[in-house]
């Protein structure tokens, strides 16, 4: 097909940005345009010697960022923050080309690293200054809590959202101190290593940030093996590979991974808001969101309504290949996983689910699109009941109790994301705390627990461990010290005095101590 690229996209700019990728091997991969299947540029591949020297260089330079004051290091994001605004447009088009997805999606993506630079430029002064607390004896002793840099955090990063995750998963380690060797996805590579640019152009040292490139099994090893802190985001099965590795090294990983994301729409709710959420939950980013909804619980007496409206906002969406906002929902990002996705559909199918729209491969609109599809009918021994599609692919279910509804939500081995829907925001809420998910949104699908860059965000179950934002997204990427100072010799019995005398007066402060809530 015949699409005219972005004029930010040249062959002189591309190379520009791929030539930071290190490769003594001379290996490349090609990185296709997703819309056409045409190759953009030839990506280098690293060797596990590349990711050493990676590491090395990283080391050096992190020795000398965390030597500066925080007051320094966060002047950095100040200004990329605006640079990452002013180029905001240039970060669409490359999101765009290299992954396939709408603009609408493209552009909100681009706002993700900037928000989180916004929460933690006000936080972090907080979270990293020194904590003096008292110590076990009033007045003549102290405990400071003490935040060090682990020192270069191997962070692995999924092709779904390359800039989001590469750029703002970074942001926190290297506001603490930290040094970064990223391994982007070789579909995604592009858009993170503008962000690194830009964030050089903004005053970051070079070498600190550091981008090596390579199929998961070529460089993942290397990578967390070397690694101080791994930070992952991608499937369960890979993220369990994940933790495996960085336990044996006895290093923290914080790891992002798969969900089956319920929703569940109260008897109460407004259907025309529903079924507005529900687009997007189902076919936001073409179904490609770790926390987008998979599986749909409607109570029997609105379900028929709710089913109608649905599939025809359904059909009404635009689906296409566009650099603009035309299109309401863009393309799978590669041929391979739009098979898998075609599988699933194939698969219900064949075991008794109905299509309600949908189910097909567009081959007419380019090489990766699927049709947003609705099924009916599925059950657990499909995979589209069990497993995560990871596209526009959403099945939709009846209930009678909200009893039922909470124990089918909870009918997953995930836990990352939930969405409840009602008029009654009260019960609602209820409702949501019921659900066994790390994040749940009322009255939304997933923006307004992602976007609430102060709370933490993660998954239970299956699906991961550790979070991102809050404060337990910064202060993971430390490791804390306890400084402690006794002023006078105390702790212990005096020369000469009697045991049992020192038993007893001891024992009798920790009652004193109790009672007058000094500890």
């Amino acid at each position: 097909m015949t699409l005219q690229r972005p004029a930010s996209i040249t062959d002189a700019f591309l190379e520009k940005l791929v030539a930071r990728v290190p490769s003594t091997s001379g290996g490349t991969w090609k990185l296709t345009e997703v819309y056409t299947g045409e190759v953009l540029v030839e990506l280098p591949q690293s060797t596990p010697e590349d990711i050493e020297q990676a590491f090395r260089t990283a080391r050096t330079a992190q020795r000398e960022w965390a030597a500066r004051p925080l007051k320094q290091r966060l002047e950095v994001f100040k200004r990329a923050h605006a640079l990452f605004l002013d180029n905001a447009e240039t970060t669409t088009d490359l999101i765009q080309v290299e992954s396939g997805k709408n603009r609408r999606m493209a552009i909100e993506e681009t706002c993700d690293p900037v928000m989180v630079m916004s929460h933690y430029l006000k936080r972090a002064p907080k979270l990293l200054a020194p904590v003096k607390r008292g110590g076990p004896v009033p007045m003549l002793t102290t405990s400071t809590e003490i935040r060090h840099p682990k020192g270069v955090v191997g962070i692995i990063a999924p092709w779904n959202f390359p800039f989001a995750t590469g750029i703002s998963d970074s942001i926190a380690a290297l506001m603490a101190g930290n040094a970064i060797v990223l391994k982007p996805d070789n579909k995604t590579a592009l858009s993170p290593l503008y962000g690194i640019q830009m964030l050089e152009e903004a005053g970051l040292p070079k070498g600190l940030f550091q981008v090596v490139c390579g199929e998961g099994p070529d460089v993942g090893p290397t990578l967390i093996d070397n690694a101080n802190y791994v930070m992952f985001t991608g499937s369960t099965a890979t993220g369990r590979v994940v933790g495996e590795r960085a336990g044996r090294n006895l290093i923290g990983a914080c790891l992002e991974l798969g969900g089956k994301n319920p929703m569940i729409v109260l008897e109460d709710a407004n259907l025309d808001e529903v079924v507005q959420g529900a687009i997007f939950g189902a076919f936001g980013n073409t179904g490609q969101i770790c926390m987008h909804i998979e599986r749909m619980y409607i109570p029997e007496s609105r379900y028929d309504d709710f089913r109608d409206r649905f599939v025809a906002a359904t059909k009404a969406l635009n689906v296409g290949a566009a650099y603009d906002f035309g299109p309401d929902m863009g393309s799978l990002v590669s041929p391979g996983h739009k098979d898998r996705v075609q599988s699933h559909v194939e698969d219900a199918v064949a075991k008794g689910a109905t299509v309600l729209t949908g189910g097909r491969a567009r081959p007419d609109l380019g090489p990766a699109f699927f049709e947003p599809t609705i099924l009916e009918g599925v059950t657990k021994d499909m995979l589209a009941g069990v497993t995560e599609t990871f596209g526009p692919v959403v099945a939709l279910h009846k209930y009678r109790t909200v009893d039922e509804a909470v124990a089918l939500a909870n009918d997953t081995d995930y836990g990352l994301n939930a969405s409840v829907w009602g008029g009654d925001v009260a019960n609602a809420c209820q409702v949501g705390k019921r659900i066994e998910s790390g994040n749940v949104n009322v009255n939304d699908i997933l923006a307004t627990a992602f976007a609430s860059k102060g709370t933490p965000s993660g998954g239970v179950k299956q699906s991961g461990v550790g979070a991102r934002h809050g404060d337990q997204g910064l202060l993971k990427y430390t490791d804390v010290q306890n400084l402690a100072v006794l002023k006078k010799q105390v702790m212990g019995a005096k020369p000469g005095q009697d045991y049992d005398k020192y038993v007893k007066g001891m024992l009798s402060g920790l009652r004193m101590m109790r009672k007058t809530g000094i500890r």
